[in-house]
């Protein structure tokens, strides 16, 4: 078992990194993620999903747009090009990564 408090991610957030890691599971990982000023985020190797904690903006997922507020659960699918936008000086995001961890390639 392992247990991690929300506060401490987001203290660890509010600190010098973007993303904070609670959980870090083959099957899964936790995060909470506050970006600054913009989001540069990448696709990812897995699904994901947000779950808004705090703030407002616009989040923009393979070409659409859509608003966000506290509570909104946002999905990504694996590879799919994505980032927060115009987004308030408040927001932070639950981050939930599923499915197996992808294995490295030989070669």
């Amino acid at each position: 078992m392992q247990r991690t408090k929300a506060e401490d991610a987001m203290a660890l957030a509010d600190n010098s990194s973007r993303y904070a890691r609670l959980l870090d599971h083959a099957q899964g990982d936790i995060g909470f993620y506050r970006p600054v000023g913009t989001d540069p985020q990448q696709p990812h190797q897995r699904d994901e999903a947000y779950i808004v904690h705090s703030g407002t903006g616009t989040f923009v997922c393979a070409g659409e747009r859509c608003a966000f507020a506290p509570g909104d659960v946002l999905y990504v699918p694996a590879g799919a090009e994505h980032r927060f936008e115009e987004f308030s000086d408040d927001f932070t995001t639950w981050v939930v990564f599923f499915g197996p961890r992808p294995t490295p390639s030989a070669g």
